[in-house]
């Protein structure tokens, strides 16, 4: 399985936003749709700050 947890990153401290995560589509806005294997899907208004498909990591930052 290739999918990753998505995290945002606060000041420092990474908060989960969304586990499981398939897909990552930019948004005309900036932001991100996320979704995940069963179909949720959570809007980041974020940047892209890493991407770490190894390690099964995607982190969004201000």
């Amino acid at each position: 399985m290739c999918e990753a947890n998505a995290y945002i990153d606060k000041d420092g401290r990474e908060e989960l936003i969304l586990e499981s995560v398939d897909r990552v589509e930019p948004q005309e806005d900036g932001g991100f749709l996320l979704v995940d294997i069963f179909g949720q899907q959570k809007t980041v208004k974020a940047r892209l700050k890493l991407m770490n498909l190894v390690n099964h990591r995607i982190v969004f930052g201000s």
